[in-house]
Protein backbone atom coordinates (compact mmCIF):
# COMPACT_ATOMS: atom_id res chain seq x y z
CA UNK A 1 0.00 0.00 0.00
CA UNK A 2 2.52 2.56 1.26
CA UNK A 3 4.63 1.50 -1.96
CA UNK A 4 1.65 2.01 -4.32
CA UNK A 5 0.81 5.57 -2.74
CA UNK A 6 4.80 6.42 -3.07
CA UNK A 7 4.74 5.66 -6.55
CA UNK A 8 1.61 7.20 -7.71
CA UNK A 9 3.00 10.18 -6.28
CA UNK A 10 6.19 9.64 -8.01
CA UNK A 11 4.51 9.48 -10.76
CA UNK A 12 2.40 12.80 -10.20
CA UNK A 13 5.50 14.80 -10.07
CA UNK A 14 7.04 13.43 -13.16
CA UNK A 15 3.91 14.34 -14.82
CA UNK A 16 3.77 18.02 -13.54
CA UNK A 17 7.72 18.58 -14.18
CA UNK A 18 7.35 17.31 -17.54
CA UNK A 19 4.10 19.43 -18.17
CA UNK A 20 6.14 22.51 -16.92
CA UNK A 21 9.54 21.73 -18.31
CA UNK A 22 9.20 24.29 -21.11
CA UNK A 23 9.52 27.46 -18.49
CA UNK A 24 13.24 27.37 -17.41
CA UNK A 25 14.15 27.53 -20.97
CA UNK A 26 12.09 29.97 -21.87
CA UNK A 27 12.64 31.96 -19.21
CA UNK A 28 16.10 31.82 -19.98
CA UNK A 29 16.18 33.21 -23.32
CA UNK A 30 13.28 36.05 -22.34
CA UNK A 31 15.31 37.65 -19.67
CA UNK A 32 18.87 37.15 -21.51
CA UNK A 33 16.82 38.50 -24.38
CA UNK A 34 15.81 41.78 -22.75
CA UNK A 35 19.05 42.62 -21.58
CA UNK A 36 21.00 41.84 -24.53
CA UNK A 37 18.86 43.67 -27.12
CA UNK A 38 18.88 46.62 -24.68
CA UNK A 39 22.62 46.98 -24.14
CA UNK A 40 23.34 45.68 -28.05
CA UNK A 41 20.77 48.90 -29.01
CA UNK A 42 22.42 51.19 -26.47
CA UNK A 43 25.95 50.41 -27.78
CA UNK A 44 24.66 50.62 -31.35
CA UNK A 45 22.95 53.83 -30.60
CA UNK A 46 25.85 55.29 -28.94
CA UNK A 47 28.65 53.73 -30.89
CA UNK A 48 30.71 56.35 -30.91
CA UNK A 49 30.96 56.71 -26.53
CA UNK A 50 31.37 52.64 -27.12
CA UNK A 51 34.55 52.92 -29.44
CA UNK A 52 35.72 55.17 -26.68
CA UNK A 53 35.38 52.86 -24.15
CA UNK A 54 36.53 49.71 -25.68
CA UNK A 55 39.89 52.22 -26.52
CA UNK A 56 39.97 52.91 -22.90
CA UNK A 57 40.45 49.51 -21.92
CA UNK A 58 42.71 48.53 -25.16
CA UNK A 59 40.88 46.67 -26.17
CA UNK A 60 42.88 46.23 -29.99
CA UNK A 61 40.90 47.97 -33.18
CA UNK A 62 38.02 49.07 -30.70
CA UNK A 63 36.15 50.41 -33.66
CA UNK A 64 35.72 47.40 -35.39
CA UNK A 65 35.16 45.16 -32.02
CA UNK A 66 32.29 48.06 -30.68
CA UNK A 67 30.41 46.95 -33.48
CA UNK A 68 30.96 43.29 -33.55
CA UNK A 69 29.99 43.63 -29.48
CA UNK A 70 27.11 45.62 -30.09
CA UNK A 71 25.95 43.84 -33.30
CA UNK A 72 26.72 40.26 -31.57
CA UNK A 73 24.99 41.84 -28.29
CA UNK A 74 21.49 43.00 -30.30
CA UNK A 75 21.44 40.41 -33.12
CA UNK A 76 21.82 37.43 -30.56
CA UNK A 77 19.31 38.81 -28.37
CA UNK A 78 16.34 39.30 -30.92
CA UNK A 79 17.33 35.76 -31.96
CA UNK A 80 17.03 34.55 -28.41
CA UNK A 81 13.59 36.41 -28.05
CA UNK A 82 12.24 34.38 -31.20
CA UNK A 83 14.26 31.34 -30.25
CA UNK A 84 15.62 30.94 -33.55
CA UNK A 85 19.32 29.71 -34.24
CA UNK A 86 19.49 29.46 -30.68
CA UNK A 87 22.56 27.17 -29.87
CA UNK A 88 24.59 28.77 -32.17
CA UNK A 89 23.77 32.34 -30.91
CA UNK A 90 24.60 31.78 -27.61
CA UNK A 91 28.05 30.97 -28.63
CA UNK A 92 29.24 34.31 -29.30
CA UNK A 93 27.56 35.80 -26.84
CA UNK A 94 28.96 34.21 -24.28
CA UNK A 95 32.37 34.74 -25.92
CA UNK A 96 31.15 38.19 -25.55
CA UNK A 97 30.62 38.06 -21.97
CA UNK A 98 34.17 36.15 -21.60
CA UNK A 99 35.68 39.42 -22.82
CA UNK A 100 34.03 41.42 -20.98
CA UNK A 101 35.44 39.51 -17.47
CA UNK A 102 38.52 39.64 -19.14
CA UNK A 103 39.14 43.57 -20.47
CA UNK A 104 36.43 45.31 -18.18
CA UNK A 105 36.03 43.39 -15.09
CA UNK A 106 39.64 42.05 -14.82
CA UNK A 107 40.85 44.58 -11.72
CA UNK A 108 37.46 43.67 -10.03
CA UNK A 109 38.71 40.03 -10.61
CA UNK A 110 40.42 38.63 -7.39
CA UNK A 111 39.28 35.10 -7.14
CA UNK A 112 37.10 32.14 -8.32
CA UNK A 113 34.07 33.37 -5.58
CA UNK A 114 34.54 36.94 -7.14
CA UNK A 115 34.05 35.48 -11.00
CA UNK A 116 30.74 33.39 -9.80
CA UNK A 117 29.50 36.49 -8.67
CA UNK A 118 29.76 38.42 -11.89
CA UNK A 119 26.60 38.84 -13.56
CA UNK A 120 28.29 38.31 -16.77
CA UNK A 121 29.72 34.68 -15.48
CA UNK A 122 25.56 34.09 -14.79
CA UNK A 123 25.10 35.13 -18.51
CA UNK A 124 27.92 32.84 -19.38
CA UNK A 125 26.63 30.21 -18.03
CA UNK A 126 22.97 30.51 -18.97
CA UNK A 127 24.16 30.89 -22.97
CA UNK A 128 26.16 27.59 -22.15
CA UNK A 129 22.85 25.82 -21.00
CA UNK A 130 21.03 26.82 -23.80
CA UNK A 131 23.14 26.10 -26.41
CA UNK A 132 23.02 22.45 -24.93
CA UNK A 133 20.28 22.54 -23.82
CA UNK A 134 18.13 24.33 -26.48
CA UNK A 135 15.35 26.63 -26.59
CA UNK A 136 12.91 24.56 -25.65
CA UNK A 137 9.62 23.97 -26.75
CA UNK A 138 8.28 27.89 -27.05
CA UNK A 139 10.64 28.93 -29.56
CA UNK A 140 10.68 29.29 -33.68
CA UNK A 141 13.59 26.49 -33.24
CA UNK A 142 10.93 23.86 -32.13
CA UNK A 143 8.33 25.29 -33.75
CA UNK A 144 10.75 24.64 -37.01
CA UNK A 145 12.04 21.24 -35.41
CA UNK A 146 8.70 19.52 -35.53
CA UNK A 147 7.49 20.80 -38.73
CA UNK A 148 11.21 18.54 -40.44
CA UNK A 149 9.68 15.67 -38.30
CA UNK A 150 6.21 16.10 -39.83
CA UNK A 151 7.18 16.56 -43.46
CA UNK A 152 9.64 13.47 -43.20
CA UNK A 153 6.82 11.22 -41.53
CA UNK A 154 4.84 12.10 -44.42
CA UNK A 155 7.64 11.40 -47.12
CA UNK A 156 7.32 7.62 -48.51
CA UNK A 157 10.08 5.22 -47.24
CA UNK A 158 11.16 3.78 -50.37
CA UNK A 159 14.15 5.25 -52.33
CA UNK A 160 14.06 7.48 -55.03
CA UNK A 161 16.46 5.43 -57.28
CA UNK A 162 16.28 1.95 -56.67
CA UNK A 163 19.32 0.03 -58.61
CA UNK A 164 18.66 -1.97 -62.15
CA UNK A 165 18.55 -5.83 -61.50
Amino acid sequence: MLMATLKNATDRVAALRERISFIGPTLARLTLASVFIGTGWGKLSNIGSTVEYFASLHIPAPAFQARLAAATEFGGGVLLLLGLFTRLAALPMAFTMVIAIITARREALDGVRTLLGFEEWTYIVLFIWLAVAGPGPLSLDALWARRRRRSSAGATAEPVLRPQA
